[in-house]
């Protein structure tokens, strides 16, 4: 009968720890082999893409962008002040020295819920976009690199140096963890990803509580078919038109 008898819960427990060890284990390497590989096969499109922004306008071809991170996601309840920022890469798509402000705004209003000058975002069949409307600061190469979602290929760069993890939640911005509630910190319970569950479930129409939750289910549900399916779900909105904004 002991033979038969269900494994204790200790057992139980160790074994979801190891498990949970190897997703992540696997996941390391995953992030690894991907990001290295797309780094090397795609290097001619990176400085086709480099070349592209200087000659459009001035200043450097990266943004680097400070974002926050959890400092030890083996915390039970993730909180203020667990966590410190990381310089996050994109491609610049802005003209030089361009204010932050009007994006701060945006992003503050969203996590508030007040309501925002729907003049200044944009529309996407009648559905109110996430995301600032004819934006001046944007240059042309920019609106191109935005709209395919290439100006975030340099978070590759990230992602191999273990910054981040291919899928995840998005990190945020110093700006906009001022605006966090207590139950708005569990979405960083994970390392921030280039992509994350919100992106393949709604991407920019979304209120900010349903990325929370979306991101906060992912972290509790995490597991390499997941991560999978959702790079193949986002891959294929990028190729379809329907990713960028």
């Amino acid at each position: 009968m002991a033979d038969n008898a269900p494994p204790c819960f200790f057992e139980r427990a160790q074994a979801a720890v190891g498990n949970q060890r190897l997703y992540f284990l696997c996941k390391r390497c995953m992030d690894i082999v991907v990001s290295s590989a797309a780094l090397v096969v795609g290097s001619p499109f990176l400085l086709l893409i480099a070349l592209l922004i200087k000659l459009d306008s001035p200043g450097p071809v990266l943004f680097k962008q400070k974002r926050i991170r959890l400092r030890n996601r083996s915390a039970a309840v993730p909180e203020a002040g667990q966590f410190d920022a990381f310089i996050m890469f994109k491609f610049r798509t802005m003209y030089q020295d361009s204010s932050p402000v009007p994006h701060e705004q945006l992003v503050k209003a969203m996590i508030r819920g007040d309501k925002y000058d729907l003049s200044r975002v944009q529309l996407r069949g009648g559905t109110v976009v996430n995301k600032l409307g004819s934006d001046r600061r944007i240059t042309r190469t920019g609106k191109y690199l935005r709209r395919t979602n290439l100006d975030e290929l340099p978070q590759l760069w990230n992602v191999l140096r273990g910054d981040m993890s291919l899928v995840g939640p998005r990190p945020p911005l110093p700006y906009e963890v001022t605006e966090y509630q207590p139950h708005h910190w569990k979405r960083l319970g994970a390392k921030p990803g280039c992509v994350g569950l919100w992106q393949v479930s709604g991407w920019n129409t979304l209120g900010f509580d349903d990325m929370v939750n979306l991101d906060v289910w992912y972290i509790e549900h995490q597991s390499l078919w997941l991560d999978l399916k959702i790079v193949l779900q986002v891959a294929s909105a990028v190729l379809s038109g329907k990713g960028g904004g």
